[in-house]
């Protein structure tokens, strides 16, 4: 563990700097930058945030040594027994204090912050497995209400016996992306279908996938190289929704930067009755799809790094059984199992996502060599 003049001298750094970005983010020329701005205002809260933990670190550290001084030095039982209790108190508070500070100086994924977009495909199962992306979408639904996060959906394709073969999505909110990563990877069910005249429980998966919603400066796009079809769209929302063409289609030609090869990206969208709103969430899924793919080397780059995958690498990975018969929950990439399907299914995800926060946290310090 690092001394406490060492943490003191390595956050002391950080005064001066937030001092010249407070000065910087009320700099007219900064704030017609926008870009800039963004991300000068987000290093301001982070180190907001750092510098509020070290005047609590400081602030237990005087008390600690106001309380020896008093034990030393003081004959009053009273006051004796006071310092003994605020001594025990900050030795307890500094090294949890030490622990939060060196997370906190660990860089974080720059893209936490960030929205997300929220990608649910049935896998192997047929029928099923659509029924499974139809529950595992009404989970996430549950979980986003819980945490005040808006959930819009972007475009549906339904199964046969209902739930859905295809759901995307679009996820508002205070570092949604952060918090969804982990979900990011095969989940598969073990129950009896509805469908199951024997009482056999199957095996069936549904793929997740969660991007990081990309900001118009992180892509380049020419837009006059889009191609734009219209059409009417199909399924609930009235006769409007079927006589008028609302429903938007872009294909666009992109060179991935990674592997030299021209892709044609192909986008619907039918989430709204008004066209240029499904054309602007059209564009802005086009974005994040370039921004994801761009950034996929940095993300494999991560994941090599570590010796578990906990929020990146391949989202082939097997990462959660849903077993109905038993009523479990495992997640196999930290062996968490719990035996609260039902809740669980109802949105209460909370414990199982902080679970895989903290095994993050652990493989950040230890790369950090902190």
């Amino acid at each position: 563990m690092a001394s406490n003049t060492t943490i003191l001298e390595r956050l002391d750094g950080l005064m001066s700097r937030f001092e010249e970005v407070s000065t910087l983010i009320t700099d007219p020329g900064v704030i017609a930058d926008q870009a800039r701005f963004r991300k000068l205002t987000k290093e301001y809260k982070d180190l907001d945030s750092i510098l509020k933990v070290r005047q609590e670190y400081v602030d237990a550290l005087n008390g600690l040594e106001e309380a020896k001084d008093i034990l030393a030095n003081e004959s009053d039982p009273d006051m004796k027994e006071m310092a003994r209790e605020e001594a025990s108190q900050c030795e307890k508070r500094i090294p949890e204090l030490e622990e939060e500070i060196k997370l906190l100086l660990v860089p974080a994924d720059p893209q936490d912050d960030r929205n997300a977009i929220l990608e649910i495909r049935g896998g192997t199962g047929g029928d099923e497995a659509a029924l499974f992306a139809g529950d595992l979408f009404r989970m996430y639904t549950k979980y986003c209400e819980t945490k005040g996060w808006h959930l819009t959906v972007s475009s549906a394709s339904e199964g046969a016996a209902g739930g859905y073969k295809e759901i995307i999505c679009s996820v508002t909110g205070e570092k949604v992306y952060g918090t969804l990563k982990y979900e990011s990877g095969v989940h598969r069910v073990q129950r009896v279908p509805a469908t199951e005249t024997q009482g056999r429980v199957h095996t069936s998966a549904a793929s997740v996938a969660v991007l990081p919603e990309a900001e118009q400066f992180d892509v380049e796009i020419n837009e006059g190289e889009i191609k734009w079809d219209t059409f009417r769209s199909s399924g609930a929302g009235g006769q409007n929704v079927n006589k008028v063409e609302s429903g938007v289609r872009l294909r666009y030609n992109w060179k991935n930067p990674n592997t030299g090869v021209v892709e044609e990206i192909l986008i619907e969208c039918t989430e709204t009755r008004d066209q240029p709103k499904n054309k602007e969430r059209a564009l802005s899924r086009l974005r994040t799809f370039i921004y994801d793919k761009e950034h996929q080397k940095y993300i494999d780059d991560i994941a090599s790094k570590r010796k578990t995958m906990v929020s990146t690498g391949d989202r082939s990975a097997k990462i959660r059984t849903y077993n109905y018969p038993q009523g479990r929950i495992t997640d196999h990439r930290i062996n968490y199992t719990i035996y609260n399907l039902g809740a669980f299914m109802d949105g209460d995800i909370q414990d199982c996502i902080d679970h895989l926060i903290v095994a993050e946290n652990a493989e950040r310090l230890k790369e950090s060599d902190m």
